[in-house]
């Protein structure tokens, strides 16, 4: 009986001492520190890994170093031009110094939330509506801020703060899609009148610019119609000088009676023609007088005197004085090509003074 209450003594005597050993065991995460206290007393803070402290006697609090994500609730806030806007924000802290975070505030977490609260609703109060909704930004880093100021002391740093959500009232909404409804119509009629303006400016340009082409199509033309009509006028004149040579050349050797052959033959060419009327440059009894005396059966009439070149040219002048020098076709044409020529030049400049004036009313765009 003795050695049973000897052996369960001794049985619960190990126990408890292992007990006592496994009370004063502590394993620390990696992530993890831990605050040590002893009897009420901070003795030192437990790093990642095996620490053993004082059984029995001991208090361990782990507090995680991990980035922790905070909700911050949906909250109503008047803003400064009194619309009313339901916001909400998530944020992004870290504990960096366990010891603060243990003794400097009661819950880190519940009062990160609630300064992140205050703080949301005294900037959103300080700005606009339409400055709220274009400057998420800009207040994100406000809030940051100042919440990573307010709990540096707490050994908490705030890494980064995100509005998650700007939501007006209903009203508030509608009267925003009028407004955005109207600035739209505002700005499609802006373009609609621009592009009326472009339009017509565009068409009133193309149509200068047809009338000027127009303009200079028919200048053109007539030029080359009036040069045409003078080298026509020209080579006419010519032709008409070159016969009146010939003539005056072989005329100068005809007597009487080869003219009156001439007028025969006239009078021949006048009869085979079917006018009833005849209009004749000279009287016909000179011309039967000469028939006559061509035949022989006319009296005898004085012999005319025949002029010769010689005397033609001394009581005239010389034919080249008189008629001027006629140019060849060679000289023509090269005359020709000269005026077609200059018009092409006429053309290319017209065309290169409307394109600079173009771009001096109608400068390009910079890329």
């Amino acid at each position: 009986m003795d050695q049973y209450l000897i052996i369960s003594m001794l049985i619960l005597v190990i126990i408890a001492a292992l007990a006592i050993t496994v009370n004063g065991i502590k394993i620390v995460r990696p992530y993890e520190q831990a605050i040590y206290m002893r009897l009420g007393k901070y003795v030192r803070i437990l790093n990642q890994g095996f620490n053993y402290v004082t059984p029995l006697v001991n208090e361990v609090i782990k507090i995680d170093l991990r980035t922790q994500v905070m909700d911050v609730p949906r909250q109503e806030v008047i803003t400064k031009d009194n619309s009313p806007v339901n916001v909400d924000a998530i944020i992004y802290t870290k504990v960096i110094d366990p010891q603060k975070a243990f003794f400097e505030v009661t819950d880190y977490r519940s009062a990160t939330i609630y300064l992140a609260q205050t703080t949301l609703r005294s900037i959103i109060g300080d700005m606009d509506l339409d400055e709220i909704l274009s400057s998420r930004e800009k207040i994100n880093l406000r809030l940051r801020d100042i919440l990573d100021e307010a709990t540096d002391k707490w050994g908490v740093k705030v890494e980064a703060v995100e509005i998650r959500e700007v939501d007006p009232a209903p009203r508030v909404k509608q009267a925003m899609e009028e407004q955005t409804s109207a600035e739209r119509l505002r700005r499609a009629a802006i373009l609609k009148a621009d592009g009326s303006k472009t339009a017509a400016i565009l068409n009133a340009e193309g149509e200068k610019r047809s009338r000027i082409l127009q303009a200079e199509g028919v200048r053109q033309s007539k030029v080359l119609e009036a040069e045409g009509e003078r080298l026509a006028i020209i080579l006419q004149s010519q032709g008409e000088a070159q016969r009146l040579r010939i003539l005056s050349v072989g005329a100068f050797s005809l007597d009487s009676r080869a003219l009156t052959v001439l007028s025969l033959d006239t009078m021949k060419a006048l009869g085979q023609g079917a006018s009833t009327k005849w209009i004749l440059p000279f009287e016909v009894t000179k011309l039967l007088d000469g028939v006559s005396e061509y035949l022989g059966v006319s009296a005898k009439l004085p012999e005319k005197h025949v002029s010769t070149k010689e005397e033609i040219t001394s009581m005239v002048g010389s034919p080249d004085e008189i008629l001027g020098t006629i140019p060849s076709q060679e000289e023509l044409r090269r005359d020709l090509k000269a005026v077609e020529l200059d018009m092409q030049k006429d053309l290319i400049a017209g065309e290169q003074i409307q394109q600079m004036s173009s771009k001096k009313k109608y400068p390009e765009e910079p890329r």
